[in-house]
Order: C-alpha cells, then structure tokens, then sequence
C-alpha cells in the first residue's frame, strides 16, 4: 500500500482555474475565500489527511469498530485522530461564524472531504453526518435547539448522525413506525419508541454526546410520507448548564458485520426499551419530518459522489505507484499498453468526476448566498440537475475505478496486503446508501426531468453546448462534445414524450448518459484552460500537457460510452415493460 499523497496540485487547478473563484469570492461572507488562503487550507488540509488519517485506515479495516453492551468502541487510534481533527478546527471548516465554524464556501469544504475520505473513508463517515445533522438543524431547528446543540455539532465537540430506516421500511420511508409520544413532564418533549438499522456512526466513545436526527411518527399523524415527523434525540440527556448528563432510553443493540468500512460502525439502534421512550424534541414542523430530512439528504448525496472521488483517487494512486515498480517483461508495467490504458482510464475519469463535485459544490454556494434572486434560482436548479447525477454516476466511477485498480495490480490485487482489495470493498456501499443509485435516476428523471419539463436539464445542455461550439470564452469548438449532446437532447426528448412509465424503466441509463456527457464537458473546459496555459508559456508546462492528455483520452475512450446509453434509452424500455416477473424471472 503506497503512502497516500494529497493531489493538492489538482485541487487548486479546479478551484482557481477550471472554476470561477472569483464568482465565489464575491458572495457575501466570503471576502476570506483568496488565493493564498485557499491555498494554504488546501495545503494542511492534504497534509493532515496523508499524515493522520491514511496511518489509520489499515488498522480500522483490520480490527474495526467494537460493540459491546456498554457501548461502541471506535477501531484503534480514531478517538486521538478525531479530536486532532475537532482541535485543529476542520469539522467547523464550512460551519457558521456564528456557532464556531471557519464560514468557508462548500467548494472549499469538499476538497477537505475529498482529502479525508481518500486517506480514510471509515473515519470520514463520522464527520460526514455530523454535516447532515448540522444542515437539518441549522434550515429547520427552533431557535432554542440551535442555541444549545449547533455549535457542539459545528464544532465535532458532539456528532450526529441520521436514523432514517427501519428493518421492515428500506427506502420505503412510508413504512416507518417508530412513534413519538408527548413526554408529560417536559413541556415540548416526546418519547420515542421503536428501532432503527443501519445507522452509520450512530454510537462510539470518540466524542462526549452523538445527536440523533430521527425520523418517527406522532400520535395522530396521518399515514404515509405525509405523517412523518423528525426529532433530535441525544445519546445523553443534558444537565441544567448543557453538558451531558444521564444516558437517553435508547442504545445501540448490535453492529453490522460488512463487506467493508469496518471501523465505521453501522448500528441498530433500540428507542425506549426501559419503558421509559428515548427524550427527543421535534427539529421543523410536524408531519414535515420527510421535506426536512431532504435538506440534509441532498448535501449527503453531493459528499456520496465526492467520498467515491476520494477513494477513486487513493486507489489510482495505488495502482500508478505498484506499476511503476513492478517489472515484467524487461520493464515496468506501466510502460505496457493496457495497463497504461487502465491508468489513464482511472485519472481520466477522477479528473472530470472531481472538476463535476466541486462545480455542484460551487452551484451550492451561488444558491444560497447570491443576493441576485435570479442568479440563486438558476444555481439551484442545476444543483437540483447535478446532485443525483454527481451521487449517482459517480459512485457508480468510483466502485469500477476501485475495480481497476485491484485488475492493475493483478493477482496482488486480490490479496489484502496491497490493500486495493479495501478500496472496492470500502467504496461498494457508496451506490448502496443515502438512496439507491436507482433511486437517484428516478429522482433525476421523475422529479428533475419529468416535473420540471425539462426546463432545468436544457439549461445545463445549452451551457454544454456553449462550450461544444467553441461560444463560451476561452474555449474552443469540441466536435466529440456536440456529437454526444445531441445524444442526450434526443433521449431527454424521448422520455418527456413517454411519460413516466416508459421513463422511470429507462432512468438509470439515463442517468448514466448525463453522468458521461457532463464528464465529456468538464475534460473539454479542463483542456480548455491547459491549452491557453501551455500556450502562454508556464514552468508547469508538464502538469498541463498532463491534463490536456486525460481530457483528450476521457474524450476519445470513455465518451463514446455515451452512443451506448443513448440506445439503451431509446430502445430499453419495451424489453423491461413486456416481461413478467412471475412467469419470464
């Protein structure tokens, strides 16, 4: 297993110069976001993860977290790098001023999260939905709420985590049956009682408190998605001055055993089995519990796609450093044509998958803090375009760039001690959780396509075609590009036509098609900026030929993939629709 270097060289390219930095640097509150404090974040931030962070990640997948009665025991060595992290104030990177965070932009903040989940995805975790958990409470918690648990959570004094599913629901969140009753002695407060599973980092000793977000019913909800309501429920119940006084009535009955990310620890978590219910207070309005969970769900889903970037990028690493040593046929493997072709398929792909993160992530930064309101409603409908695509295709990338890496290494792939076994077991449950990659192409074509007319999707096509022809600035015509264009504006066109039926049959090779064609356009801006760099002279003349040859690979090897999903959808609905599952599977 090779030493994990932070590709800050890379990260900065983007930020400040495939990207607008300028744009982000203008929104109120980001007068801080400069070059050379960009720079130097990115710079500690890379060297903690290489240096913290990656040490760990062998151990964690080795020894793992530990459940016992008394609780969950975090894998060796976490608890001293998690309060290294909370010290150093990286939890709080992109935290509110207001409650003890730095208030840097969300594009910054997901080049720490690239960096954290590279060196060590298990760890990763913990801090990732302690992000969600601040994002519900800081849109729809009461003032009160906020005033006593927001900065501990911004801070990662205290984690959070989401307790969303429950063995008979799934993603059927409808189904839920956890029940919250009004506490009698607490004016405000409800008891919870009922059981949830697979509850990443919802129990360990590596922080004073873990708040709960849980979604249940109250007694007189109405059934279905429109009766759910969602409560903070701490671990501890806190004392009269704030701190965490007597344990709550609900505990982590057991941890899974996983395929991978063994030191995260995913729990079934058990609400008033004392009889007493689990204390908890209600986070928005009741009833509304599924609208508020959205709101943490979809920056998870944006950390989803740049948590398979950042694996991707390790195993890439990886791969590139054992080829380079490992000698065969009078030279080392890297010099062999398909695995040459293997590694330019990885960095490729990593370069377009990173470039697509952090512009959702800047998309989401313009949505929130642009004062103009039409520039605000234009940036959140391309987050709303971008983030199923972003979790979606790209999770689906990172588990095949994992796949590759291990094929690079050969038969030594597939023994442990290289560890590129880890990264595909590791990343496999990227497309898994926080919604199915199916889920995230119904949501794309249903909610994103369908609902919308489309108006949202040719928005993004016209902005790619912009560059396709050589219209936007600096750029140059990319035929390749406006061949696969035309790909996506005739499927988009054949599934507003279909209807939802035909559509939802065909939306994850739609899905796919936009994934690769949106690929296809950030290789082109990438090769863009290399081309003007290199041809106004640079020292670093080697950095931009180097991205100016994967842009120029993903465009000729990996985007002609889109010819494929293009008749995928044209063609795949008809064959699903006539089968009958109980006579023809």
């Amino acid at each position: 297993m090779a030493d994990y270097r932070a590709p800050t060289r890379d990260l900065l390219f983007v930020l400040q110069e495939v990207l607008d930095a300028e744009r982000i640097r203008r929104l109120p509150g980001y007068d801080d976001y400069d070059p050379d404090t960009v720079a130097a974040i990115v710079d500690e931030a890379g060297r903690f993860a290489a240096q913290v962070l990656a040490p760990l990640n062998r151990v964690g997948d080795q020894q793992g977290a530990h459940w016992s009665a008394d609780g969950v025991a975090a894998a060796p060595g976490f608890g001293d790098a998690y309060r290294q992290y909370v010290d150093a104030g990286w939890n709080g990177l992109t935290g509110s001023t207001a409650f003890g965070g730095m208030g840097m932009p969300r594009v910054l903040g997901s080049v720490a999260t690239e960096f954290w989940n590279a060196a060590n995805m298990s760890f990763a975790l913990c801090p990732l939905l302690t992000a969600s958990a601040v994002e519900a409470l800081a849109h729809h918690g009461s003032d009160t709420l906020k005033r006593i648990y927001l900065e501990k959570l911004v801070t990662g004094e205290w984690t959070g985590c989401m307790d969303l599913t429950e063995p008979q629901a799934g993603s059927d969140l409808a189904a839920v049956r956890t029940r919250a009753e009004p506490d009698a002695e607490s004016d405000g407060a409800y008891r919870l009682y009922g059981q949830k599973i697979y509850i990443t980092w919802g129990d360990h000793d590596m922080a004073d408190n873990v708040v709960h977000l849980v979604l249940a019913r109250l007694p007189d909800a109405p059934a279905g998605v429109k009766g759910i309501s969602l409560f903070l429920v701490p671990k501890f119940v806190l004392d009269e001055d704030g701190s965490p006084g007597e344990r709550n009535d609900m505990r982590c009955v057991s941890i899974e055993h996983k395929l991978g990310i063994h030191a995260s620890p995913t729990c079934t978590i058990a609400y008033g089995e004392n009889g007493h219910g689990a204390l908890g207070y209600l986070v928005g309005e009741p009833n509304r519990g599924l609208a508020h969970m959205f709101t943490m769900m979809n920056a998870a889903r944006h950390k989803m796609g740049v948590q398979a970037l950042g694996v991707a990028d390790r195993a890439y690493q990886d791969a590139l450093a054992y080829a380079r040593d490992r000698q065969q046929g009078g030279s080392a493997i890297v010099e062999h044509a398909d695995v040459k072709r293997m590694l330019l398929s990885m960095r490729s792909q990593i370069d377009v998958l990173r470039a697509m993160c952090l512009d959702a992530a800047s998309q989401m930064d313009i949505a929130e803090a642009e004062a103009d309101e039409t520039a605000r409603s234009a940036a959140q409908a391309r987050v709303d375009v971008l983030i199923p695509i972003v979790k979606g295709w790209g999770t689906e990338l990172g588990v095949d760039l994992a796949n590759t890496g291990i094929q690079i290494h050969g038969g030594m792939g597939f023994v442990e001690e290289t560890g590129a076994a880890q990264y595909l077991r590791d990343v496999r449950i990227a497309p898994i959780y926080e919604g199915t990659n199916g889920i995230q192409a119904i949501d794309l074509v249903g909610r994103k396509l369908l609902r919308d007319e489309g108006r949202g999707m040719r928005a993004f096509i016209a902005d790619m075609r912009a560059t396709a022809d050589g219209v936007t600035e600096g750029s140059q015509p990319h035929p390749a590009l406006a061949e696969a264009l035309g790909l996506l504006e005739q499927a988009t066109d054949t599934l507003l036509e279909a209807g939802r039926g035909p559509a939802m049959a065909n939306a994850f090779n739609y899905l796919m098609l936009c994934g690769t064609v949106a690929g296809g356009w950030y290789a082109a801006r990438i090769s863009d900026v290399a081309r003007a760099a290199l041809s106004e002279g640079t020292a670093e003349a080697d950095f931009y030929e180097a991205r100016q040859a994967c842009a120029r690979f993903y465009v000729r090897q990996v985007l002609p993939r889109a010819r494929g999903y293009a008749a995928m959808v044209e063609g795949g609905s008809e064959v699903i629709e006539v089968v009958d599952t109980a006579r023809h599977l």
